[in-house]
């Protein structure tokens, strides 16, 4: 009988915790976060958000929400194994990313959950989602880095300013606030452990929820980390030379890079000193930049090749890319903003809120400026970088809270979840010294080395393997054969430089019926020629005074056919070897592409005049006319285009 009242009280108290717990953090289902977009609208996703307090100190208070896409497993095992993907930045979202994940070999055992941390992305409330783009604009003026810099600042203090009329508490948008969301998040699903997948600044994220939640934890990834804190702005530049090194080692001890590109470090600190007197100015799109033009300084220059070696595809490239700054190419220098602009796609409120508490703080700007002159020939660190000091300055201005305080990450030693740790030589950011630091701090870790590889491996084919792998089974050694046997980096050196592919491929990429319909029109006519001319000749039907200009068609016919599929064929060739290399242009073994191209141009002027000396002895003149007008037309695209001139 006793058994049954402690039974019937706990019963009655059931509901009230469950109460309690809803009523700090609660997980509502909502519509897709891509209305527009079939192919994810038809896999199996369930979006939410999570509502939590946005001060989790005060839990009763003011609340803001978390989106959460939940990418439900192939298999059809129950959720046993789920990953939570931690994005970078700090400021970057999981969700935008989205259809990297819808084919990822993890699917095929586990549920991927992505997150769009307070204050990124589609989460809510929204911050300050368009301050990238105005860095983007002013880093596109012709003015020195310290310019930059001050007109940074006063748009970052507008959109701080902005944030506080809001009611928004920038002192709650931090990464221990965001363990505490993904804790809750854990609990809203139901899961009791989860496997933790942190990339970049999401591993230092990763870290601290790892840290003040381990019981959550059922493996973790760490990709390209964090190691320590203190060094990540202090030694900033040290870690970008360091990586540059690599590179013109590299090329050195390649026959064929060094051969093309004998003096390459001589090549880049040449660049440096060019662009700081004389700056590049590029025409872009002004969908990118309102003002249609970007100016690259020494400062834009380094940052843009920083950038690179963040990526396998684009370290095969910079020898090359290094040279074209050299020469000024405005081709290549004007598709490479776009890749810039992908670079500042943060939410930059997010990041000031984080980066100015936790990050820049336990920095200095005494310590990064003496880290960059031990490089005089770079003639300073990164401005890119070096600019949040004045930023947070002006950020923290009334913070009553203290600046200098770490985030304790102590009791991560008796973590006892297996960690898997990747790390890339090239990486410029979080360099591969990083992961011996982070994997030791660890009882059970495991490193595993990218040689060729720059920042985030794990998002290569090899490492997607060696991660899935990891989640199935944490306790088994990684099988890092993969990464192991490509230990030298593939520099492209064969390349046929021609504006005209990039714009071309731009074109094809971004499709649009109103663009394209007079020269599909103009294509179609020429098909038609060429099989309607043909057939004249086999049926014997052309008169003698037709037969020269149906001649002159009928080979200027087929050349416009031959190059417009070829340079098709040719780009979706080189984009699927490295798509990077449109930017530059196509491989030399097309190169006969631009020959054929040229004999159609020379062949519809001389089919011109000759329908011109001759216009009154040719029957169906009309018709004539109109296929040497599709001749034209073909031109006047590929002159649009740049591949002419």
């Amino acid at each position: 009988m006793k058994n049954l009242v402690r039974l019937f009280l706990l019963l009655c108290l059931l509901p009230t915790c469950l109460f309690a717990q809803t009523a700090v953090f609660k997980f509502e289902k909502t519509t897709t976060f891509f209305p527009e977009q079939k192919a994810i609208n038809q896999d199996n996703i369930e979006w939410g958000y999570l509502t939590v307090p946005e001060n989790w100190d005060k839990p009763e208070g003011k609340k803001i929400k978390m989106a959460v896409a939940v990418l439900k497993s192939t298999s059809k095992k129950a959720d046993a194994n789920p990953v939570i993907y931690i994005e970078g930045g700090p400021g970057a979202g999981g969700i935008k990313g989205i259809w990297g994940w819808l084919k990822h070999p993890l699917r095929s055992n586990s549920t991927i959950i992505l997150a769009d941390v307070r204050g990124t992305g589609f989460s809510l409330p929204k911050f300050c989602p368009d301050l990238g783009k105005k860095f983007l604009e002013i880093l596109a003026k012709n003015q020195n880095a310290t310019q930059d810099e001050q007109q940074k600042t006063i748009a970052a203090a507008a959109c701080k300013q902005d944030l506080l009329n809001r009611d928004i508490d920038i002192n709650a948008y931090n990464s221990k606030s965001i363990a505490k969301d993904l804790n809750a998040l854990k609990k809203a699903l139901g899961y009791t452990k989860w496997n933790a997948y942190g990339v970049s600044y999401g591993t230092y994220t990763a870290q601290v929820y790892a840290n003040d939640f381990p019981e959550d934890i059922q493996s973790l990834i760490l990709d390209s980390s964090v190691s320590d804190i203190s060094n990540y702005y202090n030694q900033n530049t040290t870690n970008y030379v360091n990586s540059l090194e690599k590179v013109f080692n590299a090329c050195k001890n390649d026959p064929n890079c060094n051969k093309q590109y004998p003096y390459l470090e001589n090549v880049y600190y040449e660049t440096l000193e060019k662009l700081e007197k004389n700056p590049i100015t590029v025409k872009v799109d002004q969908k990118i930049i309102p003002a249609g033009a970007f100016t690259y300084n020494a400062e834009d220059f380094k940052i843009s090749i920083q950038q690179a070696l963040y990526q396998k595809k684009l370290i095969e490239l910079l020898p090359l890319l290094i040279t074209e700054f050299n020469r000024g190419n405005k081709n290549t220098l004007s598709a490479l903003v776009a890749a810039f602009s992908g670079a500042l796609g943060l939410d930059y409120g997010q990041y000031y809120c984080v980066s100015c508490k936790e990050t820049v703080p336990n920095n200095s700007i005494s310590a990064f400026n003496a880290n960059a002159a031990k490089y005089k020939k770079l003639q300073g660190g990164l401005s890119f970088y070096k600019s949040d000091f004045s930023v947070c300055d002006k950020w923290n201005q009334g913070s009553t809270i203290p600046l200098k305080s770490s985030n304790d990450l102590s009791n991560l030693s008796a973590v006892t979840a297996p960690v898997l740790v990747l790390a890339g030589a090239f990486d410029p950011i979080t360099p591969a010294s990083n992961g011996k630091v982070t994997v030791n701090r660890f009882k059970n870790g495991f490193l595993v080395n990218a040689p060729v590889f720059g920042h985030a491996p794990g998002f290569s084919k090899i490492g997607a393997k060696i991660i899935e792998d990891f989640v199935s089974n944490p306790n088994k050694k990684p099988d890092v054969s993969g990464f192991q046997s490509v230990d030298k980096v593939n520099f492209i050196t064969d390349v046929k430089l021609s504006g005209g592919v990039s714009n071309f491929a731009n074109s094809l990429n971004g499709f649009t019926l109103l663009f394209f319909a007079p020269f599909l029109i103009a294509f179609i006519i020429l098909l038609v020629s060429i099989f309607g001319f043909i057939y004249s000749f086999i049926k014997k039907e052309g008169t003698k005074p037709n037969i020269g200009i149906r001649i002159l068609i009928l080979i200027t016919a087929l050349l416009g056919l031959f190059t417009v599929i070829g340079f098709i064929l040719a780009i979706n060739n080189t984009a699927q070897d490295n798509f990077y290399i449109l930017a530059f242009g196509i491989r030399n073994q097309f190169d006969y592409l631009f020959i054929v191209q040229w004999f159609f141009i020379v062949f519809t002027l001389f089919s011109i005049l000759y329908f011109a000396f001759k216009i009154k002895s040719i029957s169906n003149a009309g018709v004539i006319s109109t296929i040497l007008f599709s001749f034209i037309l073909v031109g006047v695209y590929f002159q649009y285009w740049g591949f002419l001139f």
